[in-house]
């Protein structure tokens, strides 16, 4: 089985899809890794690193054209689904809620793809999880970014001059990223408070040593797959009101609020943040899928009354060297979880509970009736 390492094509992309460690497991498994000249520059893994560890260097065309496997971080240019041989299994972050063009590309085709945002919240997939992964890494950058924009220090600090006060942070959903960033927080001596509206994570807030904070939404919780739900408008305006006084006395508030398959809801709006004090930062992990705090824009800081918003886009890519760690043993961990020892390809075997979830298109068609739904919704 060939298996394909394209270069990265977006442009301010500082992760790499598979490092050379990855692929020495692959060719143990009796894989034939094609890798494009360059695949690793971002985190300077040279070519000769790959051809060190068992892979071929191939130009993008002949790796398309070849490839059986198709393994990549972001989702592909149009373009090169084009140059894909029908059969061709194709694995990738692949935005499928908005990414329609690209599905039908794909479906045309006659290419199967994985989705990795797809891939199941069970313990057994837990080694596979990459939004898990790359999450846990945006939650300690965000606090990072977020402390050297603000302007004083984390700590409490006793001086001859005094006691400098902790400062204060709050931290809005405490799913994996909201995890990392309250024990990030923490570690830097900040006073931590955070909020989500699933009552289950606060004993895990707790232990983390940050307040949980708490307010009477009523009736919420999670998906079966660990998402929080949706609120109603009325909970939200609850929620809204009751945000507003913490949010008064933070320093930091980074926001990580997002609802599985849609856009990420508004918890944070202009007069809140009016009535934090000058210097603030707010951190909207969320910005990428429509943003969780009024006025944050994609990749830019956003200053409004004397509060700093920041809309940094690829948190996790700040960090590229463990991130691309991070994200090459999950994809790697999937290729050889549904490795045949035998013909030596991978098996797509879709009675399986993991594939069921996250292969969303197979034999030309959208196998998930969730994006199948959103696709329709898009086009009615």
């Amino acid at each position: 089985m060939v298996i394909f390492i394209p270069r990265e094509a977006r442009a301010d992309e500082t992760r790499v899809p598979v490092i050379p460690e990855t692929v020495v497991r692959l060719v143990k498994r009796g894989a034939d890794v094609l890798v494009e000249s360059g695949a690793g520059l971002a985190c300077a893994y040279t070519d000769h690193d790959y051809t060190g560890s068992g892979a071929t260097i191939a130009a993008l065309a002949e790796g398309l054209e070849r490839a059986d496997l198709v393994l990549r971080l972001n989702k592909p240019p149009i373009q090169d689904i084009h140059r894909l041989r029908r059969g061709t299994l194709h694995i990738s972050y692949l935005d499928p809620f908005s990414s329609f063009e690209l599905l039908g590309a794909f479906c045309a085709q006659g290419v199967d793809a994985i989705a990795m945002e797809m891939i199941p919240r069970t313990t057994i997939a837990q080694k596979m999880d990459a939004l898990s992964s790359q999450a846990s890494l945006a939650g300690y950058v965000a606090v990072i970014q977020a402390a050297e924009r603000l302007n004083q220090i984390l700590p409490m600090m006793m001086t001859p001059a005094g006691t400098l006060k902790p400062a204060r942070v709050f931290i809005i959903g405490c799913g994996v990223a909201g995890l990392q960033a309250i024990a990030t927080a923490k570690r830097l001596g900040a006073r931590v408070e955070a909020f989500d509206t699933r009552p289950v994570v606060e004993e895990q807030v707790q232990s983390l040593g940050a307040r949980f904070v708490k307010i009477d939404l009523g009736e919420t919780g999670q998906t079966k797959n660990g998402y929080a739900r949706e609120l109603t408008d009325e909970q939200r305006q609850r929620q809204q009101d009751a945000m507003a006084k913490v949010l008064a006395h933070s320093d930091i508030v980074i926001t990580t609020a997002q609802v599985f398959g849609k856009r990420a809801p508004r918890l944070v709006t202009e007069a809140m943040v009016k009535g934090m004090r000058p210097g603030s930062v707010v951190v909207d992990m969320a910005v990428e899928t429509g943003g969780n705090v009024e006025g944050s824009r994609p990749g830019e800081d956003v200053l409004v009354n004397g509060v700093r918003i920041v809309g940094m886009t690829n948190l996790a890519g700040r960090v590229p060297i463990h991130a691309s760690q991070m994200y090459s043993s999950n994809i790697g961990n999937l290729v050889e979880h549904f490795w045949d020892n035998e013909t030596k390809r991978f098996r797509l075997d879709l009675s399986d509970e993991i594939l069921k979830g996250c292969v969303i298109i197979h034999n030309g068609e959208i196998r998930n009736e969730m994006i199948k739904n959103a696709r329709m919704a898009a086009h009615a």
